[in-house]
């Protein structure tokens, strides 16, 4: 069963990753074969490759200047329930935007083997030098 404490670990890493825009770290909390479902009206990424391929994209790639805040979390046996708001540069659209999320997580002992995530954004500004 996930204890609180481990959430916790778990949600700090995850926050350190995408802070300091690292695709090596995230995937340190995953499962070999987790599933990563970004949009949920999507198909989900299917392993920890994938997951690892998207994070230098999107994260790595375009953003920058990356901010979170967790808000919540809630723990019920091998799940986790986070809620949290980030802000970041958005450099491909050349936009700062503000994100609030709400992440469930299950986990396969000590590693997420599933992420689901739903989530709104707006902009809340234009980059320096952005069209």
């Amino acid at each position: 069963m996930l204890t609180k404490e481990h959430a916790r670990e778990v949600l700090d890493t995850y926050i350190k990753a995408w802070e300091t825009q690292d695709p090596e770290l995230i995937v340190t909390i995953f499962t070999e074969g987790a599933t990563y479902h970004e949009r949920v009206l999507g198909d989900p990424l299917p392993d920890r490759e994938a997951i690892r391929e998207y994070w230098e994209t999107k994260v790595a790639r375009d953003q920058s200047n990356i901010r979170c805040a967790l808000l919540n979390f809630y723990t019920d046996g091998d799940t986790l329930i986070a809620e949290w708001e980030a802000t970041f540069d958005d450099v491909a659209q050349g936009v700062r935007k503000r994100m609030r999320e709400i992440a469930i997580m299950e986990f396969d002992g000590n590693l997420i083997r599933s992420l689901r995530e739903c989530w709104a954004s707006e902009q809340t500004g234009q980059l320096r030098g952005a069209n």
